[in-house]
């Protein structure tokens, strides 16, 4: 007799399966689980194979992962850790609360520290490598939010004195301060990571764990048992870009990954899931991509009753509450817990009945328990092929009571009274003289202590003190300008787009003997859009388990090779993880002490304004390489329309303090800014990056004018070609100013001014707008902040000295990028740009809409000098209609 599918509800042989049950008891006790899951997974596909549709079941019960049996002793003395994790969490919870009494709304966070101490702990104590036999250590992601207990432990190490934390979130003091969470750029000897911005710590450390492997896989460094820890926050993983890369750790068998999840139930508001299980929707969602999970949810007072509970109604009843219950259970008594919890089911009630209300309160939750804590870690550490996330049951706020514990006020809590304070110190037995608990002073034991002894002995077996950021990569020194003589000597009269230009360049770099081997090209899947795909066989695409099929076009020149020790990192579709990778890359100089030069080449629309958190801490990390946003322009890029035109990246870039910004047009200017870049951030060391913006229109290549000053192009203007006529009899004179490709429209409009008005024009490469500005900034300051010198003069005016006439500024970009050199060149700028949306059109006809082509800046100069009196207004307005604009069509920036 077959069941339907849909009666699969009820049992129509339960003595049958009481047979199955039985034996597969039998099974376990007899050879033991591991035997039991053989012969289930045997037997699962033996029915599918049948035809049975067996349900998918991702979840496991709501209990630890590791079993009690299967635990190995703590390792080291609990009590005196104990002690110590006491003394981080006072100093911790002392440095909010001070800072927040002396001066109040300056911020700070206590709880989630709270819920993280025994998780952090057991790792320093236990598993945190600050090196390898001399190599670098482990790399570790610290839950943002949880900073003060990082800077307690640091001051309890004496790497810290009590200074810093007087001054935490006083960085502007006379005495160094502490920057409010994890930030490279104002504590660069201190933090790795920014990691605050919730979501960036957790796709940054995936990417970080396979650059470790392709670093060993390329022969860079060599390979070492370091890893990537990441503490992260249950909340934290509704952001898009926390679970939007899981699958990639699983694909590259990143055993060298542990995320440790921090499930204390609660974000900033309320609770992450309260009418759900954070943890079991978690572990679904990883067990589903190929992590292994652990659950640590229980700590081992809960042992016994699960033990015990040979009904099994315990384990039901953990499994039917939610987690806004659970939450509640944390701010009332025992009696509440006994009632509400166990009393469900009267069973349990008796399985409780030994223990009083004030034993149901302390039975702790497993985030807590160092022992399970430590089993998980051991075992993440001991599993290979696949990454590994620990989701650990916590209590937001642990130990602050009526304070904030478990409440949804705790996120906000930076005070306490000194009940509160008491109730702290009591609770976690922390041995300081009253009166300094009073007034929640800092305490450190002396150096001579048993603490002291055992802190500074864990660290020293690990090999050091974390986190430290050390650089230790060596300069390297940038080829000289000439080793780029085939770009500098253009094309011949051959067209090529800039883009291709660039790849030119690039490529010579990758050939280099010496930084050529540091060159880290990352693609998100579009290296032939831009002319790469060259590079596929000179230099193998990264596949960490080299190439397991034979592509399709192997017997092609150009085929698709991958390899395990390939040079090119091809991500996919996925800016966000290129951005990831491009950070590992461009930080690798202090995180392994080599050196790497990453040029990350994209859709330039798809980069800052999609990823522009990642990039801006990419900045903050202190990161080195080349942004490339590649088929550039809002009309340079034909056809593909509104989403893809890109008009605003250079503006979004310049919003970045270590981001310098250049827009060529022609293959010199960028062999001239990548060499010197690679100089700056490799040789002299510099903290920067740079951003280039690359098209795919095809036209001849000039050679660099002879005698050309370079620092012209770096500086971002030169005078490319002056004007070819002599000004007309009323000494009518112009400026024309383009970038990227749009200077080739400025020289077109060069030859009708000068052939059709007898108007002469210089034409200027403004290579960069934005580094213009800045530069004009610095002189602005120091002018307003020494009048007692002689004034100085920002480089635009002093490059444009004896060029007169009005300025007519022409961009593939937003007006307002021309716009930022306009308080320098009062009453003569006009800017045209590419306000508005994009269109689905060819050049021409884009350039003609946005009145950026030839004929729109000739007729722009005219109606400029005609204002000035410098040309006939009458020919002026006759001018628009020979050159064909309409005067009375709709503003671009509107339509």
């Amino acid at each position: 007799m077959h069941q339907k599918r849909n009666e699969r509800v009820v049992d129509l042989n339960p003595q049958e399966t009481a047979e199955w049950v039985e034996s597969l008891d039998q099974v376990i006790d007899q050879a033991g689980p591991d035997r039991a899951a053989y012969l289930l997974e045997q037997l699962t596909e033996r029915a599918r194979t049948e035809g049975a549709e067996l349900p998918i079941h991702l979840n496991t019960p709501y209990i630890n992962t590791i079993r009690p049996e299967d635990e190995v002793p703590y390792p080291g003395d609990r009590a005196m850790e104990r002690r110590i994790k006491s003394l981080v969490r006072w100093n911790a919870m002392a440095m909010v609360v001070r800072q927040n009494k002396y001066d109040a709304g300056i911020g700070g966070h206590i709880s989630t520290y709270a819920s993280l101490a025994t998780l952090l702990e057991v790792g320093f104590n236990h598993f945190f490598h600050a090196s390898y036999n001399g190599q670098p250590g482990d790399l570790v992601y610290f839950q943002g939010h949880a900073s003060p207990g990082v800077y307690a432990r640091a001051f309890l190490e004496g790497r810290l004195n009590e200074e810093h934390l007087k001054n935490f979130r006083h960085e502007l003091r006379e005495h160094p301060g502490l920057s409010s969470y994890p930030h490279p750029w104002l504590m660069p000897d201190f933090w790795n990571f920014p990691t605050v911005s919730m979501g960036l710590g957790p796709i940054n450390s995936i990417y970080q764990a396979r650059f470790m492997r392709y670093l060993e896989n390329r022969g860079l460094i060599p390979p070492t048992p370091r890893r990537v820890w990441g503490f992260l926050g249950d909340g934290e993983m509704d952001e898009p870009e926390s679970m939007g890369s899981l699958t990639l750790a699983s694909r590259e068998k990143l055993d060298n990954l542990t995320w440790i999840i921090n499930c204390n139930l609660q974000r900033l508001d309320g609770p992450v899931r309260g009418n759900g299980k954070v943890i079991q929707e978690l572990e679904a969602a990883f067990r589903g991509a190929g992590w292994n999970v652990i659950k640590v949810i229980w700590g081992e007072d809960w042992d016994a009753l699960l033990a015990r509970d040979h009904t099994g109604l315990l384990q039901k009843r953990m499994g039917e509450a939610v987690d806004g219950e659970y939450q509640t259970y944390i701010t009332k008594d025992g009696a509440y817990i006994r009632k509400n919890f166990f009393g469900k089911y009267p069973e349990l009630l008796d399985l409780v009945a030994h223990l009083s209300d004030e034993d149901l309160m302390r039975l702790r939750r497993g985030g807590h328990d160092p022992r399970k804590v430590y089993n998980a870690y051991k075992a993440a550490v001991e599993t290979k092929d696949r990454p590994t996330v620990i989701l650990a049951h916590t209590i937001k706020g642990y130990g602050l009571g009526e304070a904030g514990e478990g409440r949804n006020i705790t996120h906000q809590q930076k005070k306490l009274n000194e009940q509160e304070l008491e109730h702290f110190r009591s609770r976690f037995e922390i041995h300081i003289p009253e009166e300094a608990a009073r007034h929640a002073e800092f305490y450190r034991p002396p150096s001579d202590s048993p603490e002291m002894a055992y802190l500074h002995e864990q660290r020293r077996r690990l090999g050091g003190y974390m986190p430290k950021r050390a650089p230790m990569a060596a300069a390297v020194e940038a080829p000289p300008l000439d080793y780029l003589k085939e770009s500098l000597e253009g094309s011949s009269g051959r067209e090529v787009s800039s883009t291709m230009a660039f790849v030119r360049v690039l490529t010579l770099l990758m050939k280099h003997p010496e930084i050529g081997r540091r060159i880290v090209p990352i693609i998100p899947d579009e290296a032939r859009t831009f002319g790469m795909e060259s590079l596929f066989r000179q230099f193998g695409i990264y596949a960490s388990q080299g190439q397991l099929y034979k592509p399709h076009d192997a017997e092609m020149f150009l085929y698709y090779k991958e390899s395990k020790d390939g040079q090119i990192l091809e991500e996919g579709i996925t800016e966000a993880g290129s951005v990831a990778s491009f950070t590992a890359a461009g930080t690798a100089y202090a995180n392994y002490g080599v050196a790497m030069a990453p040029f990350f080449i994209y859709y330039s629309m798809f980069g800052f304004q999609r990823v522009g958190d990642l990039i801006w801490a990419f900045g903050d990390s202190r990161g080195k390489g080349f942004l490339c946003g590649g088929t550039a322009g809002r009309t340079t890029l034909a056809g593909e329309g509104l989403q893809h035109q890109d008009g605003q990246s250079i503006l979004l870039s310049s919003i970045l303090p270590t981001c310098t910004t250049y827009d060529p047009a022609y293959a010199y200017e960028i062999a001239i800014i990548v060499q010197d870049g690679i100089r700056r951030m490799y040789q002299e060391r510099e903290d920067r990056f740079y951003y280039l913006t690359l098209y795919n229109e095809n036209y001849p290549m000039p050679p660099m004018p002879q005698g050309l000053d370079a620092a012209g192009v770096l500086k971002g203007i030169y005078r490319y070609q002056a004007a070819g006529v002599p000004s007309g009899p009323g000494g009518a004179t112009v400026q024309l100013f383009g970038s990227g490709p749009i200077l080739n429209e400025a020289l077109r409009a060069q030859r009708i001014l000068a052939d059709r008005y007898a108007v002469a024009a210089d034409v200027w490469s403004v290579t960069s707008y934005n580094e213009l500005r800045r530069e004009a900034l610095g002189v602005d300051r120091w002018n307003r902040l020494h009048p007692d010198q002689p004034a100085r003069t920002p480089y635009i005016l002093e490059a444009l000295k004896g060029a007169d006439g009005p300025v007519v500024a022409a961009t593939d970009y937003m007006k307002v990028v021309a716009d930022q050199v306009a308080p320098w060149l009062p009453g003569r700028m006009v800017t045209l740009g590419t306000d508005g949306f994009g269109r689905s059109d060819n050049r021409e006809w884009l350039r003609k809409h946005f009145e950026i082509n030839a004929e729109s800046i000739a007729a722009a100069a005219l109606s400029r000098l005609a204002r000035d009196g410098q040309f006939d207004t009458g020919k002026a307005r006759a001018a628009f209609a020979e050159l064909g604009c309409d005067t009375e069509k709709i503003d671009p920036a509107r339509a």
